[in-house]
């Protein structure tokens, strides 16, 4: 697998585009991509039960034949009734249209403020005009047009050699605020022209989202619209995956690359965020137990509040593992913090460590912090990130309509 510096249009046959329409005040706010030939489709979403018209309609639609996505940020389609579903059907028809398809054919997606219909005279003569703008080089300018919060951009992309040919796999992602598994506000887009059968890429999706997108906390809020796509156009020349074995294994390592690098992106550009933090859990019983003890340590708010502060609360931790729901023996937990400036460990086998505190803050004052749980259970880890809590997550979240 190689890594490259690209996005959505990375892929052969996509192009794709952003502008603002007028949903924001003066920020980028409508994305479109589009694909040259039609296109198998897959889909994780948000398992919230209150779900916004969006998710509704994209859960249907990743059935079909996929030609396009229109996605807007800024208003969120989420609690809007039948309207709501009116209205994301709408979007997806305009861009039919354009393009020579049908409703069917499209996909949707919106990020913003829950509760208020999303303005139609703006967003139908808005998708046309993102629409006639869309180009091979436009992933940039779509990745800007789908964030809220966020502060920047968010893209990845791979290439890996299938029989022979060059295959792409290119994504963009915002997610900034109300992040918590399973997902979160979080919208993700990701195309590829593999050819691949659409159980495998399906399987596949599933199995990377697990480990990426579902690994990853700001604030414990789960949202209405979480969305992750990925569109697969077979436009690389390959002979189709139709099987697993080392092809696909090959296809699903570069997509994890994309997943895990755009999660943890959003994980580090959480709302108010000055520090990422990695949590991983070691010698667990099951993947699923370190899987959970990771992420409440990445959970809690009173750990993301100690290390905003840059105070070694470890204590905080450990706790944080005790009511994840996970039987473990903590009188054989250790546990060090770690950073680029250095390492301290702060529990041997359930034994507290007097440590040097001003080694503990200095350690804690690096941008990246990580958090190395080591238990007797087992064999099995797993590896979850999250951020700092900061004073500007509440001013943030507290004039977010405004």
């Amino acid at each position: 697998m190689k890594q490259i510096n690209g996005n959505v249009t990375s892929a052969k046959g996509f192009k794709a585009g952003g502008a603002h329409i007028g949903l924001k005040k003066d920020k980028k706010d409508m994305a479109v991509i589009v694909s040259d030939s039609p296109c198998i489709a897959s889909g994780c979403f948000t398992t919230n039960v209150v779900k916004a018209a969006p998710v509704l309609w994209d859960m249907e639609r990743v059935k079909d034949t996929v030609y396009a996505v229109v996605a807007n940020s800024g208003n969120a389609n989420a609690c809007t009734g039948e309207k709501g579903i009116e209205d994301a059907r709408a979007s997806a028809a305009a861009l039919a249209e354009l393009i020579g398809k049908k409703a069917e054919n499209v996909l949707v997606a919106s990020t913003g403020v829950i509760g208020v219909n999303l303005p139609m005279d703006k967003i139908i003569p808005g998708i046309k005009t993102v629409y006639e703008s869309v180009s091979e080089d436009g992933g940039v300018l779509a990745s800007e047009a789908i964030m809220t919060t966020d502060t920047v951009p968010k893209t990845a992309a791979a290439e890996i050699n299938v029989g022979g040919k060059t295959v792409t796999i290119g994504g963009m992602a915002k997610g900034s605020g109300m992040i918590n598994p399973n997902m979160a506000t979080m919208l993700c887009f990701i195309t590829t022209d593999c050819a691949i059968e659409k159980p495998l890429l399906d399987k596949a999706l599933k199995e990377t989202v697990s480990d990426s997108f579902n690994m990853i906390c700001v604030d414990g809020d789960m949202s209405t619209n979480d969305t992750v796509l990925c569109l697969a156009n077979g436009e690389a020349g390959n002979e189709v995956i139709s099987s697993e074995g080392s092809e696909y294994e090959e296809f699903k390592a570069a997509l994890m690359y994309v997943t895990k690098t755009l999660a943890i992106m959003c994980a580090d550009d959480g709302e108010g965020a000055t520090k990422l933090i990695e949590a991983k859990a070691m010698g667990a019983k099951t993947v699923e137990d370190a899987k959970t003890l990771a992420l409440s340590v990445v959970s809690s708010n009173l750990l993301k509040a100690a290390i905003f502060g840059e105070d070694a609360n470890w204590g905080r931790a450990l706790c944080a593992m005790g009511y994840s729901g996970v039987k473990f023996d903590p009188m054989a937990v250790s546990m060090d913090f770690r950073s680029e400036n250095g390492t301290i460990r702060l529990i041997n086998e359930g034994v507290p460590i007097v440590f040097d505190e001003e080694k503990a803050a200095h350690i804690l004052s690096a941008h990246k912090i990580f958090i190395d749980m080591y238990l007797k259970e087992g064999e099995a880890e797993a590896t979850a990130w999250g951020c700092d809590l900061t004073y500007d997550y509440v001013k943030i979240n507290g004039d977010y309509r405004s």
